[in-house]
């Protein structure tokens, strides 16, 4: 498998993770407060409706990053790299985390302009 392709699903699985961890502290925050009977977590319908949160996070975490990136190569803070030359993302970029998610997540090569 491709270096990119590995650092794609790497990616994919980190926001993947991070989506499950905050519902899962959501869930234990507000399971007090819910009249809900425990065997309503092993159920089918609590099951795929988690799946679908994951999913639905995931592609929130997607755009998010990619508006991060448009706003980043708009305002000069990145280069539009194409497939030969990597994407530059300037230090002062006030998103750089996300830029770095949209590039990862869509397997671009990119290099960290210093200060």
């Amino acid at each position: 498998m491709k270096p990119a392709t590995i650092d794609m699903l790497r990616a994919h699985l980190l926001v993947a993770s991070v989506t499950a961890m905050g519902a899962d502290t959501l869930l234990c925050v507000t399971l007090p407060m819910l009249p809900v009977s425990h065997t309503f977590f092993a159920s089918m319908s609590f099951r795929l409706f988690a799946l679908a949160l994951i999913v639905g996070g995931v592609v929130v975490a997607r755009e998010f990053a990619q508006v991060a990136f448009e706003f980043a190569v708009k305002h000069d803070y990145a280069t539009a790299g194409g497939h030969v030359s990597p994407v530059a993302i300037a230090a002062g970029c006030p998103r750089r985390w996300l830029v770095v998610l949209h590039l990862r997540l869509t397997g671009q090569a990119f290099v960290l302009a210093g200060h």
